[in-house]
């Protein structure tokens, strides 16, 4: 049986924190989670070429205060702690968890999810659809790429088409492989992806070998594609389907190098790309010398696919 935790959450001014916090440990607090504003505007500030925008509410969130979660164990001790706590400080928000809660529960929002007219992407822990679709089996684990998400389902459903033996393809920005592995389930010859995340190529071969593909099909790369040289060097070129779902600000300066990587005739995916940026992502990839082969639109999201 899971063992059962208390969590107290306190909101507290950022120059408090400090004070604060050595008072729980004081008190008897064994473990402490610390969520401050300037540390998630510098995290934004830092990162700011992976997104387009950011959720009202998770801005609004972390708005003019911090927090504190604390951890107590839900027996006599961790109460009389959480006694302690209270007395001190009224503006305590408590509930219990489970260890499981921390690491399991977000499983049960991913369900096998139909992509095209082909695939159905399926959660590891999930059992396939009968149906006649294709499984593309995935663990989301902590890397973007898990199926649910708008620009994913329009990439998976552009590359449908293009997806067929002697076809090799490059996934730029691949994050979990999930559009690469879809190319190589629908009969595309290897894929190379390549993600700037450093934990992208372990969780992309994870990936692959849930579907049975092994590193003669399926190779992924941590790097810059559009800082480093030598990485751009070191893919060369030859692709037959390259496949980009970053954001705008990746897709346009990319679009003036990724011709190095295309066999003549490639064609060139990209999605990622939010409402109010689809007219000068489209600008700029025609000044590159694409031509427009198709344009996608779902939710708020856009996606090209260009020759």
């Amino acid at each position: 049986m899971d063992s059962m935790w208390l969590e107290g959450i306190l909101n507290v001014k950022a120059e408090e924190m400090d004070a604060l916090c050595a008072t729980l440990i004081a008190n008897g607090v064994p473990g402490l989670a610390v969520e401050e504003e300037e540390e998630f505007r510098a995290f934004l500030e830092e990162n700011r070429q992976y997104w387009d925008y950011v959720d009202d509410e998770l801005e609004n969130q972390f708005a003019g205060v911090s927090r504190i979660k604390c951890y107590l164990t839900d027996d006599e001790d961790g109460l009389a702690v959480l006694r302690r706590i209270n007395a001190a400080y009224s503006d305590v928000t408590t509930s219990c968890v489970e260890d499981s809660d921390w690491e399991n529960n977000w499983r049960e929002y991913y369900k096998p999810i139909e992509v095209g007219e082909k695939l159905v992407v399926v959660p590891e822990w999930e059992e396939a659809p009968q149906d006649g679709r294709l499984p593309l089996r995935l663990d989301p684990g902590l890397i973007f790429g898990t199926g649910s998400h708008a620009t994913t389902r329009m990439c998976l459903a552009a590359l449908e088409k293009f997806s067929k033996p002697g076809v090799r393809v490059l996934d730029l920005g691949c994050g979990s492989g999930i559009l690469g592995i879809g190319a190589l389930i629908l009969g595309c010859d290897s894929c190379l992806g390549v993600d700037i995340d450093p934990k992208a190529p372990d969780v992309v071969m994870s990936n692959a070998a849930l579907n049975g593909i092994g590193e003669d099909k399926m190779t992924a790369w941590a790097g810059d594609i559009i800082a480093d040289a030598s990485l751009r060097a070191r893919i060369s070129g030859g692709y037959q389907l390259v496949l980009a779902n970053i954001v705008a600000d990746v897709i346009i300066p990319l679009s003036a190098v990724v011709r190095q990587f295309m066999a003549p005739g490639a064609v060139f995916i990209c999605s990622g790309i939010i409402e109010h940026r689809w007219p000068e992502t489209e600008a700029a990839l025609i000044a590159n010398g694409f031509e427009i082969l198709d344009h996608k639109s779902e939710e708020e999201w856009h996606c090209f696919v260009c020759r």
